[in-house]
């Protein structure tokens, strides 16, 4: 049976070509250290940072394991120079919270063409006993339906050597303790660019895509972000992935601004409805109408509903998280669970759709018609780990703002879910490690 591709790419354009004909996007490496292998796995990171880059499936909690922690697969193939693809399929993700620390498992077994042998685990007396990079390169691309494909790049090879005097170029950027490769120009200057175009073309009429594509006329109030994306070619979807080319796109017109809007997978609401959680919780106003909705922020009551928001798992104090089953919980006056949106579903949300983010302002019009306008400054976002995320919530930043709804309340109810978490714009910065204004 083969173990390991018996050639190499003869250069890294070659290599960027292979993987650009998968349909890959983005080209992420890592040089590796003689701790990388198919013992002690891949080190991708003393953060969840690198769960914004790759993708992956449903995040799974194991408390049950010496080291409890979360579980997330990932569909990665290796390549080799005659043009075979082969999936590893118990390639996964391992978060281990305690720490925290992300890394990469199950990436060789039964896939032929994986490069078992520069993988493999070298015993102690074999090491040079160096912690630094060894002269091999590890390849992730990533295509556009979550499919990662890899290349490893053995010591002394062209394309490592390539990447050995690239790295001190700065042809790639560092993302953790990935480095993504700069291909025809950077995604960051492609949506600049972008940017640029549609604010220097003024007002545009309200509008959203169709499921084939095609603008149509969308007058709703909340038209900004539907137009930006249409002004982008992005279809609305509900799917948990970047807008254009790993950023996020939030259009916003307010000094707040909504994050996320996941609905709780725990508590009476997940168990009982979202109608029936307004009838308990919420409040009857005119037109047979019941809401629930007020600002709810960690440790606080909140007079419209005096429930309080809470962290279960999460040491405040350290900044960490602490039990793999936690989550933000949402709890009344007499201790009762209402609402708990739960870390692994979190992560998978967060780590989806936070890589890169891009915040637009816009002024919206009504005549003659409805129409925005995009300004600049945009607001640039990039390395949102999850851990940040949790600290904001601990001080107060981020914020629980539903408006759950139920209409004819005593007749044919209709209800209408919206679990919102937001936070000013003023504080944005706190969510990522870099953060910056920039004009277009």
């Amino acid at each position: 049976m083969r173990t390991d591709a018996l050639t190499s790419f003869n250069s890294l354009r070659d290599l960027v070509a292979r993987l650009s004909a998968l349909g890959c996007r983005r080209v992420y490496f890592k040089l590796l250290a003689e701790n990388d292998n198919s013992k002690q796995q891949i080190y991708l990171g003393g953060s969840f940072e690198v769960l914004t880059l790759l993708p992956f499936g449903e995040v799974r909690s194991d408390s049950s394991a010496k080291r409890p922690n979360f579980k997330a697969p990932v569909q990665l193939f290796w390549i080799d120079v005659n043009g075979a693809a082969e999936r590893a399929e118990g390639a996964q993700l391992i978060l281990y919270p305690k720490y925290p620390e992300v890394r990469l498992s199950g990436f060789l077994a039964g896939c032929r063409i994986a490069p078992s042998s520069d993988l493999r685990h070298v015993k102690s007396s074999e090491r040079a006993h160096n912690n630094g990079p060894d002269g091999r390169v590890l390849f992730f691309g990533v295509d556009g339906s979550s499919r990662i494909f890899a290349y490893l790049a053995t010591r002394s090879s062209h394309v490592a050597r390539e990447v050995e005097e690239g790295v001190e170029r700065g042809f790639a950027s560092p993302k953790g303790v990935l480095w993504e490769l700069h291909q025809r120009g950077t995604s960051r200057q492609r949506l600049l660019e972008r940017l640029a175009e549609i604010g220097n073309a003024g007002w545009h009429d309200g509008m959203r895509l169709d499921a084939r594509g095609a603008p149509i006329p969308y007058a709703a109030q909340n038209g900004g972000g539907y137009t930006l994306e249409a002004l982008f070619g992005i279809t609305p979807n509900g799917r948990s992935e970047p807008d254009f080319e790993g950023w996020e796109l939030k259009a916003y017109s307010q000094d707040k601004i909504t994050l996320m809007t996941p609905e709780p997978d725990g508590g009476y609401y997940a168990l009982s409805g979202v109608e029936a959680f307004v009838r308990k919780y919420g409040v009857s106003l005119e037109r047979d109408r019941m809401y629930f909705r007020g600002l709810h922020r960690f440790g606080v009551q909140c007079p419209a509903t005096r429930m309080t928001l809470g962290l279960d798992g999460f040491d405040v104090a350290r900044g960490k998280m602490v039990g793999v089953e936690g989550g933000i919980e949402l709890r009344d006056e007499f201790g009762e669970l209402g609402a708990k949106w739960s870390f692994s579903r979190l992560i998978e949300h967060w780590g989806r759709k936070h890589a890169a983010a891009a915040y637009v302002r816009y002024q919206s019009r009504d005549v003659p018609s409805r129409g925005y306008k995009f300004l600049s400054p945009v607001l640039l976002g990039e390395g949102a780990d999850f851990t940040r995320y949790l600290v904001q919530i601990a001080r107060r930043s981020v914020f629980y703002d539903p408006g759950c709804k139920i209409e004819a309340a005593s007749g044919r109810p209709r209800t209408k879910a919206r679990s919102q978490f937001r936070i000013a714009v003023a504080q944005l910065a706190s969510l990522y490690e870099h953060f910056e204004r920039v004009d277009y």
